[in-house]
């Protein structure tokens, strides 16, 4: 497969957000419409493969690429937010940071019973925030079919996290 349009946009941004850090800025690729478009595509085709039901897009970059996503599909799109952002009825699950922790939340009724569902974000990390989705849609009874991601960070382990899923990065730093 020829290199992604993505992978000449996306910028390094140095000491960002602190002292130490190599941000990758994706949002030259937000920028340009045939880029994203390769993205979203790509992505797509992978959920589709997987059986997606539902598209999950993790708060927030997820939600730029899980909606149209969603769209071209012609499936719903489920949000799995941070706390205290949904107004609904929700369940919440905790996950570890380095320093503390973190909450994700879904509503009650995101997903259905047996719902086969593909979650989306723009990079996985260390996967703590990725696996707490997970497990929130296991809790509601639906079943993970795969992750989708822009961008994998490999050296921060994060697929370790989610072993027992299947994982597709479109890129890897």
């Amino acid at each position: 497969m020829p290199e992604l349009l993505a992978a000449k946009l996306i910028r390094d941004v140095p000491d960002f957000p602190k002292p130490g850090i190599l941000f990758k800025d994706i949002t030259p690729v937000m920028s340009d419409a045939v880029a994203f478009q390769e993205v979203c595509d790509l992505m797509a085709e992978d959920a589709k493969a997987k059986g997606a039901e539902v598209i999950v897009g993790i708060e927030s970059r997820g939600f730029l690429f899980g909606v149209p996503i969603a769209l071209k599909l012609g499936l719903p799109f489920v949000m799995a937010r941070k706390l205290g952002k949904l107004p609904y009825e929700r369940i919440s699950e905790e996950y570890a940071l380095e320093y503390g922790t973190n909450t994700v939340e879904m509503h009650v009724d995101a997903v259905k019973k047996d719902e086969k569902a593909y979650i989306v974000d723009d990079l996985l990390a260390t996967g703590g925030t990725a696996a707490a989705s997970a497990r929130l849609i296991e809790r509601l009874g639906g079943k993970v079919v795969g992750f989708g991601f822009m961008i994998e960070l490999s050296f921060l382990n994060g697929r370790k996290a989610l072993l027992e899923y299947p994982v597709k990065a479109l890129l890897e730093f």
